[in-house]
């Protein structure tokens, strides 16, 4: 266990490192052309609720995918994280000015005081991040384990979906039986079914 583990940190550390030597150009085009993957994206474009994210610590920056998603009027849930409790609030976004503000873990977040809880049974789809993926849809996250936690609560029929730069992706990752997959990863390049 310990040896996963490190093996882990490693490729955490390695992976920030690619990604921190990456341009802002090379960066922003390559979050493009996952937009426009995942906006060609059937399961995407044909669900009503959303799950996403405004983490952008994994590389890509949403901040663009999440503007377009409320400018074609999806309804765009993000999670607002408790760190006491360890858990994630299912909360829905109206507006990335108005309804969000920067808590402790650095990035917007929605601020429960003008955003909807949203039930995890109403999700069609969900925007998992991650530092690294797999082609069997493995995925390592920040550490933190709130995905971990959060992924076997979401519905058999919402779609776990991952963007991540073609660099992110890995030959293996190491896995523990805690940790869960996705079913889907987008990149730049290409998307990846879980086989």
């Amino acid at each position: 266990m310990e040896e996963i583990k490190e093996r882990k940190r490693e490729l955490r550390d390695k992976i920030r490192k690619m990604l921190g030597e990456l341009s802002d150009k090379e960066r922003q085009a390559k979050t493009e052309k996952i937009e426009e993957q995942l906006f060609g994206f059937a399961n995407f474009m044909e669900s009503n609720v959303s799950l996403l994210y405004a983490d952008s610590t994994s590389g890509l920056d949403p901040r663009v995918i999440l503007k377009r998603c409320l400018d074609q009027r999806k309804i765009v849930v993000l999670p607002a994280f408790d760190k006491e409790k360890f858990r994630m609030e299912l909360m829905k976004v109206d507006s990335l000015d108005a309804d969000m503000k920067r808590k402790s873990r650095g990035f917007p977040e929605p601020d429960e005081r003008r955003c909807k809880k949203v039930p995890v049974d109403r999700l069609d789809i969900a925007i998992i991040p991650g530092l690294a993926f797999d082609e069997k849809g493995s995925r390592i996250g920040s550490g933190e384990g709130y995905y971990d936690r959060f992924i076997p609560q979401l519905s058999a029929t919402t779609r776990k979906v991952a963007l991540a730069f073609e660099e992110q992706i890995v030959q293996q990752v190491p896995m523990q039986s805690h940790d869960k997959h996705v079913d889907i990863v987008i990149t730049d390049e290409r998307i990846i079914y879980k086989i």
